[in-house]
């Protein structure tokens, strides 16, 4: 993709328009920048031109941001904190062998990934990993990571997508929750307060008629946008929730969910491995992927 330069602002008049807009002052912008005050003024003129609109209104002795510099001023703080991070990641990656960018699901890559990765690091200590979330599909090109973890299907355009793992969900609750309670059989179930994955709203229907239960109320209950959310509700007692296994490994070992039927359901899509084409004789990428795999085979 070939840049405008011209539509490029410079990196320092950028940094003068903010903390002018933060202190209310070129002067003490200035102090604060180790520049003078005529210096910073000259840095929001240059800024004001490229724009073609005023920052800043000159009321007397004060400054105050107009309303297209109010618009513009958290754009500039979004521009500044990603440029710093990619120097803090440039530096960081520089004092190390080598480094590895992987984008992950959020409860996947907290509740599973996490736990295992002591693991990698300590075999491969100069490797220095990037983690980050995404919960969809992104461009590869605009977001430069060495690989992804995806759940949905094997199809990502520019990418080759290798089976990771399926998924097993299965009914729990808390011992809070089942206090006083008791539950012959699946059906029972559709009487509780069930816990709801916002994005996956016919899991429990899904799980009923797996069952061979007449599905008479399966979409009652609460409802949350992350599997962490559900996750918590469950402990918390405020109902049953379906779950996946590997998302609960700690909280079943440590008694505080309880599988409530032993009928493990295989949702219709499953977790990937995902390497842009661009990184499929990365040597790092392929350490990655035979290591996340080994884990897998663990199970």
């Amino acid at each position: 993709m070939k840049l405008n330069r011209r539509l490029i602002p410079d990196i320092g008049n950028l940094q003068a328009f903010e903390c002018a807009a933060r202190h209310g002052s070129f002067t003490q912008a200035g102090l604060e920048l180790n520049l003078t005050q005529s210096a910073v003024s000259r840095q929001i003129k240059e800024l004001e031109n490229q724009l073609g609109v005023l920052l800043f209104e000159r009321v007397r002795q004060r400054i105050l941001l107009s309303d297209a510099g109010q618009k513009f001023l958290p754009e500039v703080r979004r521009l500044l904190s990603q440029t710093e991070d990619t120097m803090l990641r440039a530096m960081a990656s520089a004092q190390s062998t080598s480094g590895l960018s992987i984008a992950t699901l959020p409860t996947f890559g907290n509740r599973w990934l996490m736990p295992r990765l002591p693991d990698f690091t300590k075999n491969h200590e100069g490797i220095a990993l990037h983690i980050a979330s995404r919960s969809t599909i992104f461009d590869f090109d605009e977001q430069p990571f060495d690989l992804a973890i995806h759940y949905g299907k094997p199809v990502w355009a520019h990418a080759s997508c290798t089976y990771l793992c399926s998924e097993m969900i299965v009914p729990v609750a808390s011992p809070a929750f089942l206090a006083g309670r008791s539950f012959d059989a699946p059906q029972d179930l559709q009487a509780q307060a069930l816990l709801h994955l916002e994005t996956r709203p016919k899991l429990w229907a899904q799980w009923f008629e797996m069952c061979d239960c007449e599905v008479q109320s399966a979409y009652h209950g609460h409802r949350f946008d992350q599997f962490s959310m559900v996750i918590g509700a469950a402990i918390a007692g405020m109902g049953v929730a379906l779950l996946p296994l590997y998302l609960i490994e700690q909280e079943l070992r440590d008694g505080q969910l309880q599988v409530l039927f032993d009928r493990p359901m295989q949702t219709d899509n499953d977790y990937y491995l995902v390497v842009p084409e661009g990184k499929l004789d990365n040597p790092l990428t392929q350490i990655f992927c035979q290591w996340i795999l080994g884990q897998v085979q663990k199970k």
